[in-house]
């Protein structure tokens, strides 16, 4: 199916053991010369062949070893560092046939059980071996039948060939078999005596079937599996080729075709199928194309790919970022209702090792939901942003287990923008960021997670009476200020004695929302401490906002009552809210005065809306281009409540 790719290895070490006589050294003397050596010594000095003239474009060693001239200890070294062990053996010698099994195999599992590789990495799979028998010139008949019996008792043995020194039958084969082994083994894949793939390959290609599968039909239909095949192999698959590959997986696997498209079960037995052929290198550029590494774990490097954040930056979806995970929820989203039951959540994050959140709980409380408590389009993506500020790099690997990297053609890196530090923002007095942090700090019982709450559904109310026990911290949602949509989080913060300290995290944010029961006259000592310790030198916007104002307003038990505080520190006075009045304007002050920090600076903190408004068109004055292009992306990529 195509050209495959070759592994990211950097280079193959191959090393050469057998009795003494049985021609290793000839065998690489005559690789390099292409004739066979009159005088042999007893061990050939190492070679390197270049890469550019091996088939896998890959640079490799070839090692001799000589008992003559290195001891044991040296034999245990270099069979530690080679990548593939190849046991030569002389086909008219039945006593180094019988060595293969009774001195070489056992003596290079033995060395390599508690060893590390070439790398440096422990070795737990078992070296590589190809079998090589030497001398066929000499003989008239074959031992493929005997070695064959050897290699089901040595599942680490990829291949045998026979060859000839002398006549250079099989030379370059041998070695091409040799760096096979280790840039495509078949060990990982394939399990000998059964026949059939191991588990870990199995789930791997499971995971690439669904990821290819557009419409989530369980089957590859022929623009499914075109995709992929220029995805794997960058060439389009000819139509009498795919013909064929249905047609024996037809004749194979009754159930591998279904509505002329091919099944996973026929997915699965094409796969089988290369590797019984010799053909490791298909299946392993597949795998590699979708981030696997030689032990079919997904790369670090796939997954985890290096981000520079500067200090005081932050990081965003990109718009395509947004636009895969639109597609992505609208592909599993199958009864169209602009939701994901949990069913449809689950299946959705069938190619990740699990959800990156807990859908029970952390959905309907971190992000707008339907009524049925399921995760909605525009909820979807807020959850997204959400993760994306407070935890970057757990975004680009599950956007790399939902197949960004496939179907985008490239790196997580283009689905994160990293926008520039709040120094500059402050500097320019404008804000270039679409989601901004406010931490919601209080003490228990003031009413902060109902304010946090309230700000996922449209009736607040609802949440009255309520008890929040859960442990999420965390709520998203959009707002417009000035026409713009920006993204708000706000983050629970518990504050439960008066003079408890706050971390460094728990107090840089984009603005602070310092929370208060209007009804307790104890509940104002916490925020006028916390905001005279952490807030009063700080440039960080701040907005003291009293909750449960529809019960009675007591009188503060402090030596200024807040509207007092607020007029002495240059805040706006009071906001008083309650879950009762359903009131959301809180939400859009509080995104604004994030995204126009600089107001506090100037001094421009004030309830008078003409001035919010002037601050507001300054900044849109000096931003119209931008404007534009966020109301486009806004329009395209996002779905309204």
């Amino acid at each position: 199916m195509g050209q495959y790719t070759a592994s990211q290895r950097k280079n193959v070490r191959i090393l050469l053991v057998g009795d003494a006589g049985v021609g290793k050294t000839s065998l690489i003397l005559s690789l390099v010369s292409e004739e066979y050596p009159e005088e042999v010594p007893p061990r050939a000095e190492e070679i390197t062949i270049p890469a550019n003239v091996t088939p896998e474009q890959v640079p490799t060693n070839i090692v001799d070893f000589s008992s003559v001239e290195q001891s044991d200890d040296a034999l245990a070294a270099e069979i530690n560092k080679a990548h593939v062990v190849c046991i030569v053996y002389a086909v008219d010698d039945d006593d180094s046939l019988d060595r293969i099994t009774s001195h070489w195999l056992p003596l290079v599992r033995s060395t390599c059980s508690n060893s590390s590789n070439a790398d440096g990495e422990p070795d737990v799979a078992r070296k590589p071996i190809v079998l090589v028998g030497n001398k066929i010139d000499l003989i008239e008949y074959s031992t493929i039948d005997n070695v064959l019996a050897i290699m089901e008792d040595y599942p680490e043995i990829e291949s045998c060939v026979e060859c000839s020194a002398k006549t250079l039958h099989n030379i370059s084969e041998m070695f091409y078999y040799a760096q096979k082994a280790v840039l495509h083994p078949t060990s990982p894949l394939y399990i000998m005596e059964e026949q059939n793939l191991t588990p870990a390959c199995k789930k791997s290609l499971v995971r690439i079937f669904k990821i290819c599968d557009i419409d989530s039909d369980n089957l590859l239909n022929d623009y499914e599996l075109n995709l992929f095949q220029r995805r794997c192999f960058n060439t389009p698959l000819q139509p009498q080729i795919l013909d064929e590959v249905k047609s024996v997986i037809q004749k194979n696997v009754p159930d591998g075709i279904y509505n002329d498209a091919v099944t996973l079960q026929g997915f699965l037995f094409l796969h089988c199928l290369f590797i019984q052929r010799g053909r490791n290198e298909t299946t392993w550029a597949v795998l590699r194309r979708f981030g696997y590494n030689d032990q079919l774990e997904m790369c670090k490097e796939y997954l985890r790919p290096s981000l520079k954040i500067p200090p005081g930056s932050s990081t965003e979806l990109s718009h395509r970022g947004q636009q895969f995970l639109i597609a992505v929820f609208e592909r599993y989203d199958r009864d169209g209702d602009g939701a994901l039951s949990p069913d449809e959540h689950k299946m959705l994050f069938s190619t990740c090792p699990s959800s990156p959140w807990s859908y029970s709980t952390d959905i309907r409380k971190s992000c707008p939901t339907n009524d049925n408590g399921w995760v909605t389009l525009h909820g979807w993506l807020c959850r997204w942003t959400l993760m994306t500020l407070i935890d970057v790099v757990k975004t680009m690997e599950y956007l790399a287990y939902l197949g960004f990297n496939v179907h985008e053609n490239d790196s997580q890196l283009v689905a994160i923008h990293v926008t520039r530090e709040r120094r500059i923002d402050l500097a320019k007095r404008q804000s270039s960021r679409s989601v901004y942090k406010c931490h919601v700090i209080g003490p228990k019982g003031s009413g902060k997670t109902g304010l946090c709450r309230g700000f996922l559904i449209d009736d607040m109310s609802k949440l009255l009476g309520k008890e929040f026990k859960t442990n999420v911290v965390h709520c998203i949602n959009s707002v417009q200020v000035y026409g713009q949509e920006k993204h708000l989080i706000l983050r629970d913060i518990d504050v439960r004695h008066a003079l408890d300290p706050l971390q460094p995290q728990e107090v840089n944010c984009d603005v602070a929302c310092l929370v208060y029961d209007a009804s307790n006259p104890r509940s104002f000592e916490y925020v006028a401490r916390i905001y005279i310790k952490y807030f009063a030198e700080s440039k960080i916007p701040v907005m003291i906002v009293g909750t449960k104002c529809d019960l009675d307003e007591r009188r503060q038990d402090y030596l200024m009552q807040p509207t007092e505080f607020c007029e002495k520190y240059k805040l706006l006075p009071p906001h008083l809210f309650s879950l009762k009045t359903n009131k959301k304007e809180l939400y859009t002050k509080l995104a604004t005065m994030a995204a126009f920090p600089y107001l506090r600076q100037f001094g421009l903190m004030t309830e008078d809306p003409k001035v919010w408004l002037k601050a507001g068109l300054g900044v849109a004055a000096a931003t119209v281009l931008g404007f534009i292009v966020l109301k486009a992306i806004s329009a395209s990529g996002t779905h309204s409540r």
